[in-house]
């Protein structure tokens, strides 16, 4: 019970350290793809040191190599969606947009897999889809060009998050996969590589111009990348399935409050109702398989 109780807490520990990581984005003054480099570098770097300290591999051949550069490419596409959509819509509806994974997880468990859907999948879609309506939709005229992309950035943010969380897991999976931390420095430093050659593409800055965005990004480095993603990768297979998912949903709800209290964003009634309802989707669609 002791041990469980302390996966529980790490877990939701790591949920409030990633909730940070927009707030972070928007903090910081670099373009939103340099961001993710420094966010990449930093927490791999932190990463390696660790593996070094606990005397793990890290080469362990060829392919294993090549397939965490493969991850660390997917993950840099997932990252530059998802920053570019925290500055066009804001932090807190952005997270939310890209914790709409998890359709796109049941969704490749149901076509590929051929896993049978649950009624709580059913009645998930249904909901995402009115929730974002009530965000959205019934101002979507409205909207400036570049909101509407932010959206269509957060959803494709969903979807590209999915392709890593499935890669990840297939490639740790296998007998010749590095530990999870030495995996996750390899792909740290492949994602802050390819995101260089995306930000030299674009003509963004590798500047830090004052002490904030330094801040702001060691923060989003060492607490959201490493410090987050360890306690996660690590606790989270040691507590049941349901509790996981209402712990994660921490990531996106507080997202949203930071971005409420910390930007001063006003918010409508409906806006509300909206969140609520895609939140609720989001949980209930984190259990929508079954094998």
């Amino acid at each position: 019970m002791m041990r469980r109780n302390i996966a529980i807490f790490q877990v939701l520990t790591g949920a409030l350290l990633i909730s940070f990581s927009p707030v972070f984005v928007k903090l910081a003054e670099v373009g939103p793809t340099m961001s993710g480099v420094y966010r990449t570098f930093i927490g791999g770097a932190a990463l390696l040191i660790y593996v070094f300290v606990r005397h793990q591999k890290i080469y362990l051949g060829p392919r294993p190599l090549i397939r965490s550069i493969a991850i660390g490419f997917i993950f840099s596409l997932d990252l530059t969606s998802w920053h570019h959509c925290i500055h066009f819509i804001g932090p807190g509806l952005a997270t939310i947009l890209g914790n709409f994974q998890v359709f796109f997880l049941v969704a490749y468990g149901a076509i590929i897999l051929k896993e049978k859907l649950t009624i709580r999948f059913l009645a998930a879609v249904p909901l995402a889809m009115l929730g974002l309506v009530m965000i959205f939709g019934w101002q979507w005229n409205e909207l400036a060009l570049f909101y509407k992309l932010g959206i269509l950035l957060g959803l494709g943010t969903a979807a590209s998050y999915a392709c890593f969380t499935l890669t990840l897991r297939h490639s740790q999976a296998l007998p010749d996969a590095p530990r999870p931390a030495a995996n996750l420095a390899i792909i740290s430093f492949a994602t802050a590589l390819f995101m260089s050659i995306f930000s030299l593409i674009k003509g963004e800055s590798f500047l830090i111009t004052d002490t904030p965005t330094l801040f702001s990004l060691l923060g989003y480095g060492l607490l959201c990348q490493a410090l987050a993603w360890g306690l996660i990768s690590r606790s989270l297979p040691q507590i049941p399935a349901s509790l996981a998912g209402l712990a994660l949903l921490l990531q996106p709800t507080l997202a949203f409050v930071w971005e409420i209290v910390l930007f001063g964003k006003t918010v409508r009634f409906i806006e509300l109702a909206g969140v609520a309802l895609a939140l609720a989707a989001i949980y209930l669609g984190s259990g929508g398989r079954e094998k």
